[in-house]
């Protein structure tokens, strides 16, 4: 087999890496290659290399869950397809031990049995013959910590999946005790401060949205369905102590020319608004306030809480959700203008009083895939910390961004030339008052020798550069988003 050629990409050499799969040689999608190849390994370690001193304090596990695919793809391959694959760093006592391990879906055990993919990715063609769904539903997206377990979601909505946080076994699907009878996104929220998790759905096809309450003890105490015009393609919801916040966004697909020839292909409608519902968190969805605002994707919520009469929601609004194509990227060129990501934190106010939608930009540095301090979702925030997007073909992640909301100051750090990072995590500092006295934990990867990397920071000045740099024993493909489970919470498991 010959190798392929592939263009223009400053994370991408020429070289494979040497974990990574024979068979992406003969596929050219920047998205299989570079910072982005699989791995073949799973990998447990303990007494991790340390440059620096690790916090005494830090204490806890630092996950990420992202898509590594084990089989070569049927059709075209996008960044969202891959299998669930969690690199997990838990740190004790000045010292540091990972994991890595593939999360066992129904359909990575089928396609394991069955020794080649089954299932297309989120490009189609959807095939509603197949088992299960018509697109593989892979627990990809999210990972977050709820009622002593940790749970991976998929963005599109799917069946979520139990993991042990202290091995990261499978333990399969996750039902809540047979109450779950619909599917979870990624980004269903936990609340730290009631232990609830709040959850929505979404589907291709009716009931369009659904919104519900999981309590501290695992009841299902509160789901409800909500109108939409439409099939819609949220991908996050706000939260403050008494609300919900959930989108309706002027970009989704047609639901007949999915039906009848299998094609999703969603489309910005700039002249139509974006629309915020807010619904009490244990109200009939008929009950929702619906606020207009102006047309764009909002990919991530930061935080949202309640200031009298109104709700404050932070978060990053793309305005271009879908930038033009190039045309040399041939058949891969609507997939890599949909990843070229533009996105810049913004404000909105909801008046319940008067019905008024108030908003406003906050940065203009193109960013994303922001984190808080968790203890405060739901409540007043000024910090977060934020991955920096660079200019590039390709989606990629080049530094972290803090940003103070109150006085619009950014902190930068910058992981270096060939070196791209993930969604970081913010671990409290044990007796914190200050709302950004803690550490970020975020893994990097250095494109140069292909060595991964975990840095740790104090939160409070990320631009010092990091406290300690904790060498990962494998190369970690690029991935999606991470949690922090505090080590309390472990020992008490």
């Amino acid at each position: 087999m010959s190798a392929v050629t592939l263009r223009n990409l400053p994370e991408h050499d020429g070289a494979l890496p040497p974990d990574a799969p024979e068979w992406i040689r003969d596929i050219d999608n920047p998205y299989l290659h570079g910072v982005y190849a699989p791995t073949t390994r799973e990998v447990s370690a303990s007494g991790l290399e340390v440059t620096g001193r690790l916090p005494h304090d830090l204490h806890g596990l630092y996950v990420r869950n992202g898509p590594n695919p084990v089989h070569a793809p049927p059709h075209r391959h996008h960044w969202f397809d891959g299998d669930a694959w969690l690199a997990a760093i838990r740190f004790e006592r000045g010292e540091a031990s990972f994991q890595s391990r593939w999360v066992h879906t129904k359909a990575f055990e089928m396609e394991r049995e069955a020794g080649h993919a089954i299932w297309p990715g989120v490009l189609g063609p959807y095939d509603f013959t197949l088992p299960i769904g018509p697109i593989k539903d892979t627990a990809n997206t999210d990972i977050t910590w709820f009622r002593g377990r940790l749970l991976a979601l998929w963005y599109d909505a799917g069946t979520p999946y139990a993991v042990d946080p202290l091995t990261l076994d499978t333990l399969g699907p996750e039902d809540f005790d047979g109450q779950l009878d619909q599917r979870l996104s990624a980004h269903s929220k936990p609340d730290e401060r009631t232990g609830e998790l709040l959850f929505f759905n979404y589907s291709h096809f009716e009931p369009w949205l659904g919104f519900g309450v999981i309590d501290a003890a695992g009841r299902m105490v509160h789901r409800t369905r909500v109108e939409l015009p439409g099939p819609r393609l949220p991908h996050d919801i706000g939260f403050t102590e008494r609300y919900v916040i959930l989108h309706d966004l002027p970009f989704f697909h047609d639901v007949e020319l999915l039906r009848d020839k299998g094609k999703r292909i969603a489309t910005f409608r700039e002249d139509m608004p974006s629309r915020f519902g807010v619904l009490p968190r244990d109200a009939d969805g008929s009950e929702v306030r619906w606020f207009e605002a102006q047309a764009g994707y909002v990919l991530h919520v930061i935080n949202a809480w309640e200031e009298g009469d109104e709700i404050v929601m932070d978060g990053f609004t793309s305005t271009n959700p879908l930038p033009r194509p190039d045309p040399e990227d041939g058949s891969l060129k609507a997939m890599l203008a949909y990843l070229r990501l533009e996105a810049s934190m913004h404000r909105w106010r909801f008046n319940l009083g008067t019905g008024e939608t108030r908003e406003h930009p906050l940065d203009d540095t193109n960013a994303e895939f922001p984190i808080i301090n968790n203890t405060r979702a739901g409540l007043p925030t000024r910090y977060s910390w934020s991955q920096v997007i660079p200019p590039a073909r390709t989606l990629t992640f080049s530094g972290l961004m803090k940003f103070d909301s109150v006085t619009g100051r950014r902190q930068l750090f910058d992981y270096g030339p060939g070196v791209y990072g993930s969604e970081a995590a913010f671990a409290p500092r044990p007796g914190a008052v200050d709302e950004d006295d803690g550490y970020v934990t975020t893994f990097v990867t250095d494109t140069a020798d292909w060595s991964s990397w975990c840095l740790v920071f104090d939160a409070r000045d990320i631009a010092a550069g990091p406290l300690a740099r904790v060498r990962i024993p494998q190369r970690l493909p690029a991935g999606f988003h991470a949690t922090w489970v505090d080590g309390a919470r472990l020992d008490r498991r």
